[in-house]
């Protein structure tokens, strides 16, 4: 498949951060919040299986044959020192070797081994599983979280004081979430590390750093200038935000900061998540679907191993699996499995034939034409397969699947119409998938697994 042009808003990025804050109406404390209480008029246009989404993303691509396509019978050039594919509890599915404690949870989730879209560029790759559409000249398409936030952050059982999008912990970057949607609808990146001592939610202002206090006595000086301006009849500029505030606050200071405060969970809870950045982030994201968050996003780095790649996932694969193993069987346990959708994927795969040579020295490149994604919860079924990769993990074998197709079922769950309009500022025809076209190819929804 060739490379896909990126669009001209995709090399732009998109809005800025610096734009994204600007637009929030509470100007003094800089969080583009304001709007968030209005998306609960917004909710979905058909009945929903599914309340939540979960999406663990592994930024820059993870190895689908290191992962949950092995290829041991590919031989040492493709499998390297990964001759061990392990049993898991659902039968005839093997998953990597380092993958133990996801082994045996095969039974709550689906692996997707045809995974396609023939780009091998981080930021168009990231636009096509982000967003489920294919790049434009014209419209920069929001992502699937955006998408959600409007349709779903009025659902019941959503709490107006949290964001409806949030990512745990740093913005995705490369191409901008919320695209003609416009800010309001991007998702709220935390900062901070949850695994440190103290975890600051750093992301909620631009005044990083401030106390408390310091916050509380600055709500108490827009609350003067209110006062002052009520009684010479003159109306301060952003009083029409005073809703905004009020929300804004309630985050940084109140009920809402509650969600992101780990200290209430247990020493056994955060040991079982591991205590990494990626384990007790996907403690937060429970945390945080228990609170009626309709979309959350745990952004995992450090999956570009052009080099040295066995080294890098001897580092990475054991706190992907006892994070993501604890997640599903946590939300299992409390009874969120049933309406929550989570789901594993990056940009790309690996590609499937290790690069020995040096500066690589064990490396695998990017690799759009076939590679894995794992879906479970909210409507998906556990313990099966769709599709095949071939027998060294570098061609479409069986049931090819696009990333609208993906999406569109995970819309579908939610009880959102993939092929309804969205609404666009300038009221270009833009439909939740491309799928109302027809232009794109596609596998159809994953039915085998709903």
């Amino acid at each position: 498949m060739a490379e896909l042009p990126i669009a001209p808003a995709l090399r732009a990025g998109g809005s800025s951060r610096r734009q994204f804050l600007r637009a929030g109406t509470l100007g003094l404390v800089g969080l583009g919040l304001g709007d968030w209480r209005r998306l609960q008029a917004s909710g979905p246009t058909a009945p929903a299986r599914a309340r939540s989404v979960i999406q663990l993303w592994m930024a820059g691509g993870p190895p689908q044959t290191d992962t949950f396509d092995p290829k041991p019978e590919a031989g040492a050039d493709y499998c390297g020192p990964f001759k061990r594919p392990l049993a898991t509890n659902a039968p005839g599915i093997r998953i990597g070797e380092l993958l133990p404690r996801l082994a045996g949870q095969a039974d709550k989730y689906s692996i997707i081994r045809s995974l396609t879209h023939g780009s091998n560029a981080h930021e168009t790759a990231a636009y096509l599983m982000m967003t489920g559409t294919r790049p434009s000249p014209d419209l920069a398409y929001p992502a699937i979280g955006s998408v959600v936030a409007l349709k779903r952050g009025g659902a019941p059982g959503y709490q107006g004081t949290l964001p409806p999008y949030i990512t745990l912990t740093a913005a995705l970057g490369r191409f901008s979430e919320a695209g003609f949607l416009g800010p309001r609808y991007r998702s709220f990146a935390t900062g901070g590390d949850p695994s440190a001592r103290e975890f600051r939610v750093d992301g909620m202002s631009p005044a990083r750093g401030l106390s408390q206090e310091r916050l509380q006595q600055r709500w108490s000086l827009l609350r003067d200038m209110d006062r002052l301006a009520a009684e010479t009849g003159k109306a301060r500029p952003i009083q029409a935000a005073e809703d905004c505030q009020e929300q804004a606050y309630e985050l940084i200071l109140g009920e809402g900061r509650r969600a992101f405060d780990l200290s209430e969970e247990t020493d056994a809870a955060r040991d079982f998540y591991g205590r990494t950045r990626f384990g007790q982030s996907c403690l937060l994201a429970r945390r945080l679907v228990e609170r009626g968050v309709p979309f959350v996003t745990v952004n995992d780095p450090g999956w570009d191993t052009h080099a040295n790649h066995f080294e890098a996932m001897r580092q990475k694969l054991p706190v992907l699996d006892q994070g993501f193993a604890a997640l599903l069987e946590d939300l299992a346990q409390r009874g969120l499995l049933e309406t929550t959708i989570v789901v594993w994927l990056g940009e790309f795969g690996r590609t499937a034939r290790i690069v020995p040579d040096p500066p690589w020295n064990g490396g695998r490149h990017h690799f759009g034409q076939c590679f894995s994604a794992v879906v479970a919860g909210g409507g998906f079924r556990g313990g099966h397969l769709v599709g095949a990769s071939d027998a060294r993990g570098e061609t479409v074998r069986q049931r090819p699947v696009y990333p609208w197709d993906l999406t569109a079922s995970i819309y579908k769950l939610l009880g959102i119409d993939p092929q309804e309009r969205l609404p666009h500022p300038q009221g270009c025809v833009a439909c939740v998938t491309p799928l109302a076209s027809g232009t794109a190819p596609s596998g159809g929804f994953l039915a085998e697994i709903m």
